[in-house]
């Protein structure tokens, strides 16, 4: 009788002890889930880091040189971009429309800051490839200058990496560099487009 005594009352701890703990889980899974909820509301609002693209937005006309190798003279062309805010202020759109190379030219590109990563991203599209350009922000961001390396492929199939820019002088000028190696190893700006607000 004592030994069926003792395994009874060793008993009851123990079920005090799975409800506590299952309280506690509970408790816990609450806690998880709203802070889960929390990080996600983070992640999602634009920011400070969203409206330094502010002064992007608007209608530009846009000048292009480009150059395929270092000491060649450019090729110029012109063109107007038009960006707008989409999806409640999370990415700026720029439509870009124009000539180059003696053919009609579009571009679609996408720009916006990554609140987890904390680095800006963008994409870009054109009528001249069917592929998609994709660029991270690196360093540190300011108000007037972002820096990003993108990565694309060539016609032939090969990766080529750029080392891009956008530079923001006022509300009514800006540019965007891209740099990439010469075969010599030596770098060089290939590119840059230069806005004036229209």
């Amino acid at each position: 009788m004592a030994k069926k005594t003792s395994k009874k009352k060793a008993a009851k701890p123990a079920r005090k002890t799975t409800k506590k703990a299952a309280k506690n889980a509970g408790a816990s899974g609450a806690t998880s889930e709203a802070a889960m909820m929390a990080q996600w509301q983070s992640a999602m609002t634009p920011g400070p880091s969203h409206k330094r693209l502010d002064p992007l937005v608007g209608k530009f006309k846009a000048k292009t040189e480009f150059v395929m190798a270092p000491g060649v003279p450019p090729m110029v062309h012109e063109g107007t971009s038009d960006n707008r805010w989409v999806l409640g202020g999370r990415y700026l759109e720029q439509a870009y429309r124009g000539m180059a190379m003696g053919m009609p030219f579009e571009g679609i590109g996408y720009t916006g800051y990554d609140n987890p990563s904390k680095r800006y991203v963008g994409t870009w599209m054109d009528t001249f490839g069917t592929g998609v350009m994709n660029s991270v922000g690196v360093g540190r961001p300011t108000a007037s200058k972002m820096n990003f390396v993108a990565e694309a492929f060539e016609p032939s199939g090969k990766k080529i990496v750029f080392d891009a820019i956008i530079a923001i002088k006022d509300r009514d000028h800006h540019s965007y560099e891209m740099w990439t190696k010469a075969p010599n190893g030596k770098r060089f700006r290939n590119m840059i487009v230069t806005y004036v607000r229209a």
